[in-house]
């Protein structure tokens, strides 16, 4: 294919008619600050979400960005690297996992979110950013063992994430209960591991727990 231009050119007309010509949108926008435990250890991470739409499909999306443009900070996020949460049929893409270089406070203030698509048409939103100092309830916790699961958190909202053998984010689901059994989440069968997200919404504060093994 490389090596003739009648080749290439039938091959790029195929990519640019596959791509969408319609700009995404972010219908909303939220930081949150969130507790994330790190080999035990819980530290302070910043978690960034949109609500995200594109008439081609969400398959069509492409990267996100964060600026906060006063202090020229920037992060990146790709498809790989996005969690989707997928509620009341609606998508929020995002991660659970910004931070600043040496555990730094994230700066307070405005932010921009960015959404691009894979024809580079591009959505942009503002978001206000001051969390509370103290979150309102202690650090939540996940167990697995024998096929089951148990939950203890004062959160309003808990999700368990899937990752695969790699470690990859692969799957999301809310926890219907605070204990069950692993096979009635209806996890993929690419799953080999779960994290608990719990969520504090009134207050924008978060928690993301270390990832245990399914079976």
């Amino acid at each position: 294919m490389k090596d003739t231009f009648l080749l290439y050119a039938a091959f790029l007309v195929l990519f640019l008619a596959a791509c969408s010509r319609t700009e995404p949108e972010i219908s909303y926008a939220v930081m949150r600050l969130a507790y994330v435990q790190e080999n035990g250890v819980v530290k302070e991470r910043f978690s960034f979400f949109v609500l995200a739409t594109d008439e081609d499909g969400m398959e069509n999306l492409d990267d996100l960005y964060l600026y906060h443009d006063r202090e020229g900070l920037r992060w990146h996020l790709s498809e790989r690297d996005w969690i989707a949460l997928q509620q009341d049929g609606k998508m929020w893409l995002g991660s659970g996992s910004i931070a600043m270089i040496d555990e730094e406070p994230l700066p307070r203030g405005l932010y921009r979110a960015v959404l691009v698509n894979k024809a580079g048409e591009e959505a942009a939103r503002n978001i206000s950013f001051d969390p509370p100092v103290e979150p309102r309830f202690p650090f939540p916790s996940l167990s697995v063992a024998d096929g089951n699961y148990v939950i203890d958190s004062k959160y309003p909202v808990n999700y368990l994430l899937g990752y695969n053998e790699e470690g990859n984010y692969i799957q999301t689901i809310r926890a219907p209960a605070l204990r069950g059994a692993i096979a009635d989440l209806k996890f993929s069968s690419n799953v080999k591991s779960t994290a608990l997200w719990a969520e504090d919404q009134l207050y924008s504060t978060s928690a993301l727990t270390d990832a245990r093994p399914v079976n």
